[in-house]
């Protein structure tokens, strides 16, 4: 089946491309700021529903699970529709979405207004992705663009509790869905003015709905009883369900796939080690990184008494880090081996990540700075190379489809993390109390006596466990760093190879 990337020759020149740059960095920031702020503003919405914490916490799953259901099926029709129709057609859907959601008056329609902003904002990454590996064609400088780009993750990170406080404080909880209208409009307009369109041009086949439908089910089962997991119990009759979704369907959709003229996504690509291992890496180190991060707001409020607001301002090293080390991750591409790159990064992240360990009642709001930023600082430098590998080592053709397996990957990673390291948090947090039980004799037998001795315990018990976590997110990120050195990545991208198959044996493994 003959295959051709459509407006190779008309890549942007030096005196725009970074102006798409800017333009797709406007995107990714805008989605990624709204997951931060809507979490601050969830305290409000509870109140101003009436409805329970648990009610609540459906806001987030069904916009998790939306999230990773759509972004398959928008690097498909990103990479046979247009890229640039539909990154726009994303933008333009997620800034409706977000009015609608502004004035959303039960639990029910905000539900339904978040799925349609999570269904639009699963169109970002995989097609602004691809839009920036098309821009920038040549291998050093699509890393260091990859490496910017990547740079607003952390930033809408950060900045979100930073402005979603003063707006909800000032404005009420509707303004930060309001909020995205006159800023995505800005956005819409430089998406209209500056992004050049890019496709592929192949022999006409319908779109592979039934495979999208067997994926969406499957990830929809993963997603839900990762999410849910502990607490119905993950032995329950509910996550049993959700297994048995994510097996049957998943096993449905691999048959699908395997013969469809026009896979979701492409099972070629899962026999190219090079690629299976950098996607290791990646889930690896999101896992590591998300499943222990997601810890210290909790660590911080429970037990060194920080407010919200203070919590939020621990993470501002860690966007520090990203963005200063990024740029200089993409500037490595050519001149030191890009899995060398990975690995390294992924070890200082590893060793950032370690010194959590030391944190106690005592430690300072530096003692949580300094890990972050050396973690953030690590992971920002390889950052970029992680990126740029999958798009090295896939056609041009199915840009799209690679990007949207790694942010899925990415994703379900950090779904992955959370729920692990919540489950081995509670479950160490209850194996150290009978160890400390069992070690420790009272002596004086007054009530007050005995209720320090038992706060005593559990507050030993629960510092403990949290050290568990840290170590155990430092070896998770060291086993990451050897899926990286299994992988040799070629240095730059083989173009002469894409000329009329999409087989992976045409790149030099």
């Amino acid at each position: 089946m003959g295959i051709q990337t459509v407006g190779a020759s008309l890549a942007p020149k030096d005196s725009s491309r970074w102006l798409i740059l800017i333009t797709v960095i406007v995107g990714t920031f805008l989605g990624r700021l709204d997951q931060t702020i809507v979490n601050l503003a969830l305290p409000k919405i509870i109140e101003d529903f009436s409805i329970t914490v648990s009610a609540a916490g459906w806001i987030a799953t069904a916009y998790i699970l939306a999230n990773a259901v759509f972004v398959p099926i928008w690097g498909k029709l990103g990479d046979t529709t247009g890229r640039k129709r539909v990154y726009i057609a994303g933008f333009g859907l997620f800034i409706f979405g977000s009015v609608l959601a502004g004035f959303a008056w039960n639990l029910g329609s905000m539900i339904v207004f978040r799925v349609i902003q999570a269904i639009a904002s699963s169109a970002d990454y995989p097609t602004a992705m691809a839009i920036i590996a098309f821009t920038f064609s040549e291998g050093k400088e699509r890393a260091q663009a990859l490496g910017i780009w990547s740079s607003a993750f952390a930033a809408s990170a950060v900045l979100g509790p930073l402005i979603g406080g003063p707006l909800i404080d000032t404005f009420g909880w509707r303004s930060v869905f309001l909020v995205n209208l006159p800023v995505g409009i800005i956005g819409l307009l430089m998406a209209l003015a500056y992004i050049p369109e890019s496709k592929v041009e192949r022999s006409s086949h319908a779109f592979d709905w039934w495979g999208a439908s067997m994926l969406g089910i499957a990830l929809s089962s993963l997603v839900l009883v990762l999410d849910k997991g502990t607490e119905w119990g993950w032995i329950s009759y509910e996550s049993a369900l959700c297994y048995l979704g994510i097996f049957g369907f998943g096993y449905v959709f691999y048959r699908i796939e395997k013969h469809h003229p026009e896979p979701i996504i492409d099972l070629k690509f899962f026999t190219h080690g090079p690629f299976v291992n950098t996607l290791g890496n990646n889930f690896i180190v999101f896992m590591g990184m998300m499943g222990s991060v997601f810890l210290l707001p909790i660590f911080a409020q429970t037990f060194l008494g920080y407010s919200a607001t203070q919590s939020g301002l621990i993470f501002i090293p860690m966007a520090a880090g990203f963005m200063l080390s990024s740029p200089i991750g993409g500037a490595l591409t050519g001149k030191v081996e890009t899995q060398y790159v990975i690995a390294f990064s992924t070890i200082v992240a590893a060793i950032g990540m370690s010194l959590f360990t030391w944190l106690d009642v005592r430690s300072s709001i530096l003692d949580l700075m300094i890990p972050l930023f050396i973690m953030s600082f690590g992971l920002g430098f390889g950052m970029a190379q992680r990126t740029n590998a999958i798009a090295s080592l896939v056609p041009e053709s199915e840009m799209g489809v690679a990007s949207s397996v790694l942010a899925l990957v990415r994703n379900i990673a950090g779904a992955f993390g959370i729920a692990i390291f919540g489950t081995v948090l509670k479950n160490t947090t209850e194996s150290n109390v009978l160890s400390i039980v069992n070690n420790s004799e009272l002596y004086t037998h007054t009530q007050n006596a005995t209720q320090q001795f038992i706060a005593l315990i559990e507050l030993k018990a629960q510092i403990t466990a949290y050290h568990t976590i840290f170590m155990l997110a430092s070896c998770v990120m060291l086993v990451g760093a050897f899926f990286a050195l299994m992988s040799r990545i070629p240095e730059k991208r083989l173009k002469n190879a894409l000329s009329s198959d999409t087989s992976m044996n045409q790149f030099e493994l």
